[in-house]
């Protein structure tokens, strides 16, 4: 424990001073790795082949849903159970789009409904569209200094599998990463690591920026929400997001017929398997006293 304290300090020690603020070591690496994949990625034309491409789709479905499946809507919100072998499976998937340990993502994103759009957010468009994509990543003395750290996630604390996960999590990319390029040499490198991480990254931040940026609210969630249908599609269901704004617990976000909800599919497909239980959804009088006044 001791050591452990002794890297924290470490990596949260102000280490350089540019663009009008002091970065940690935690900031420098989390750029570094930024700038490293979306380098790769630019690599892609002339690396190109149809296996590649392939490869780096069905990855990019299956840590996409990873994110959406297990660190949003099962994790976060609870707004689902499955058996904890297939909870784990699904969190793995999730730590190999390199978007944070399940524990970290999770907690923020905790925080992040819990101060919604208000200083204490950590990634709202109030601070500027740049910052609520991608700024708020790279600064992590705010970022984790708002709440005096990870408070919210101690259900997640209490199972060993999260917490070797929240120290491990980079190292498991690394190793997929390698064995990428063992298999299928730099296509497969540059494709399924580079391109498929910067299309994964970016689909997810659009949430957190243009989802409470652009398009229309349905609900009185007293945000920024919106819901946007092309976002709704892009991140399997998570461009709904004033619809999730307002039922945050709810396992499907697509709540019209017409809004596509890949992720919410997915969970009525593994309900119908009796493998997810406890699937909440919003019922109608909630519905009715959210619902935005027309008159």
């Amino acid at each position: 424990m001791g050591l452990l304290k002794v890297w924290v300090t470490i990596l949260m020690t102000p280490c350089a001073t540019f663009l009008g603020r002091k970065w940690n070591l935690l900031d420098l690496v989390t750029a570094g790795m930024f700038l490293s994949v979306h380098c790769l990625a630019l690599f892609a034309p002339f690396y190109f082949t149809w296996t590649a491409f392939f490869v780096a789709y069905w990855l990019a479905v299956v840590t996409g849903f990873g994110i959406t499946l297990s660190y949003h809507r099962n994790l976060a919100h609870r707004s689902f159970r499955v058996p904890k072998l297939l909870e784990y499976l699904f969190a793995y998937c999730g730590v190999l789009a390199l978007e944070g340990s399940p524990i970290e993502w999770v907690s923020t994103h905790r925080y992040h409904h819990q101060f919604t759009d208000t200083e204490k957010d950590a990634h709202s468009p109030l601070k500027g569209f740049w910052y609520s994509h991608m700024g708020w990543i790279l600064d992590s003395s705010s970022r984790f200094g708002r709440y005096g750290g990870l408070k919210n996630v101690e259900d997640m604390k209490k199972q060993p599998f999260y917490v070797f996960l929240h120290h491990t999590f980079m190292l498991h990319s690394f190793v997929l990463a390698g064995i990428l390029y063992a298999v299928g040499g730099l296509p497969f490198l540059v494709w399924g690591v580079g391109v498929r991480m910067v299309v994964v990254f970016h689909i997810t931040l659009l949430v957190n920026s243009a989802g409470h940026t652009w398009g229309y609210q349905t609900w009185n969630t007293g945000d920024l929400s919106k819901n946007l249908w092309w976002l709704g599609f892009a991140a399997f269901g998570e461009g709904w997001h004033n619809n999730h704004h307002a039922f945050e617990y709810s396992a499907r976000q697509g709540l019209e017929w017409w809004q596509i909800d890949l992720t919410w599919y997915i969970i009525k497909f593994l309900e119908a398997l009796g493998l997810a239980t406890d699937v909440k959804v919003p019922s109608e009088a909630h519905r009715k006293r959210m619902a935005l006044k027309t008159d």
